[in-house]
């Protein structure tokens, strides 16, 4: 039976290409109607390819970090084969070679986003033969076939991933894969406190968001005439106020975190400074100052940093500020942002919670002209009244883009923000 071709189909208005993030099957694995083939991602989303049918996949049309056109070939299926069974290599060459010929059979199919999948409606067979053939499929050797989550998990616990099997399909590894060896490896120390050699090395390729992020960053230090300038903050009545409304309002309104004052404050600085809530665009030599504070909000995911858009900071008062953002942060943790809530920001703060450390750099996230990064909270000694007395403090480390924001204009900016967050009571005013 002739082998039809699953084609990269048009996964959002105005992407003329994607790249190949993450493959679901393998070359000679029996795959289940509506069964996720690859995930692909765009400049904006992530999207996952289902099987129109089920069928044997017999050849995968470009490995991770491909970037395909829309109509390329994704995975070619042979569908309803009676024996499972893979084509032989002439077939598979053969096939090759008649893309372009009127033997070919184009399959439509229908695009998901990640949330929109039901990963566990159609589960793949573990183990063994996958085709249900008695024929063998040697697979070409590749790095252990995992998700990003699994060998995020795997790094932190120091796993060379290639020692793990895997359970799913092509070996693929699941948690439960490296738990497994976690739990074996657990009990084969003896309490020894002799540990081996480990020379492995692991070779990772830069694909999808983090080859995203990596492009983005290097074209915006590249293009950008960066400086920072870092200021303390004492906000230890921020923190008590803070403390005193979660307190009040516990069961009717959300938890405030130390963000929706940041917010807050810098939704005030930018009225008296608007050169600061702009954007450059250095092609055509145009500054654009914009009235709404459309507020990037840099958020770790397990697939790499993503900047959801709180649109309009300065019409949300402080608990619609808190629920936005909770709300971005768990949309873009689960995959289901919108595509229109991951751009058009103009200007970004970032912050790492209790992981921020004293001070750091933050990259602009251009073609803004400022960012505010927020750090750690920490009881520190502080000169007061002639003696030394245990305060709140926070530093904020904001960078800027020096072509068009000057340092004098950016210390000015930051010294606002400073006396706005140290005397939080102003905030309130108008909520």
């Amino acid at each position: 039976m002739p082998v039809e071709l699953v084609k990269l189909p048009d996964v959002g208005e105005g992407v003329a290409e994607a790249e190949i993030v993450e493959w679901h099957v393998a070359v000679g694995e029996t795959v289940r109607e509506d069964q996720i083939l690859a995930a692909v991602m765009t400049d904006k989303a992530t999207v996952e390819i289902p099987s129109p049918r089920a069928g044997v996949v017999v050849e995968l049309g470009g490995e991770l970090g491909a970037r395909l056109a829309v109509g390329s070939p994704l995975v070619g299926i042979r569908f309803g084969a009676d024996d499972g069974g893979v084509a032989d290599k002439s077939e598979q060459a053969a096939q090759r070679d008649d893309r372009a010929g009127p033997g070919e059979t184009l399959v439509d199919v229908q695009v998901r986003s990640p949330h929109q999948a039901d990963r566990h409606h159609h589960p793949r067979p573990n183990g063994g033969n996958r085709n249900g053939a008695s024929a063998e499929v040697t697979l070409a050797p590749v790095r252990p076939i995992a998700s990003p989550a699994i060998r995020a998990q795997a790094r932190e616990a120091g796993i060379d991933l290639r020692l793990v099997s895997g359970s799913g399909p092509a070996g693929r590894i699941s948690r439960d894969d490296l738990a497994d060896y976690v739990r074996g490896r657990s009990k084969g120390t003896g309490g020894s406190r002799t540990t081996q050699r480990n020379d492995a090395v692991e070779q990772i390729k830069v694909v999808g968001l983090r080859r995203r992020i990596a492009e983005r960053m290097a074209e915006s230090t590249r293009r950008v005439a960066h400086f920072s300038y870092i200021e303390e903050i004492d906000v230890t009545a921020l923190d008590e106020l803070r403390k005193q409304l979660n307190a009040k309002f516990a069961d009717s309104r959300p938890k405030l975190t130390v963000l929706p004052f940041v917010v807050a404050t810098l939704v005030n600085a930018v009225r008296e400074f608007p050169q600061i809530n702009g954007t450059y665009d250095d092609e055509k030599e145009i500054v654009s100052r914009h009235g709404a504070v459309h507020a990037g909000i840099a958020t770790q995911t397990p697939s790499g940093l993503m900047v959801p858009v709180l649109f309009h900071a300065e019409a949300l008062d402080l608990w619609a500020c808190a629920a936005e953002i909770k709300r971005l942060a768990d949309a873009v943790r689960q995959g289901s942002a919108r595509r229109e809530e991951l751009s058009g920001s103009t200007i970004t703060i970032t912050s790492l919670g209790d992981l921020g450390g004293v001070a750091t750099t933050p990259v602009i996230n251009r073609p803004e002209l400022a960012i505010i990064g927020v750090n750690r909270m920490m009881i520190r000694p502080v000169w007061q009244d002639g003696q030394f007395v245990p305060r709140m403090m926070m530093n904020l480390s904001s960078s800027f883009d020096h072509r068009i924001i000057d340092g004098f204009e950016a210390a000015q900016f930051i010294r606002r923000m400073k006396e706005l967050l140290e005397t939080p009571a102003l905030l309130l005013v108008g909520n």
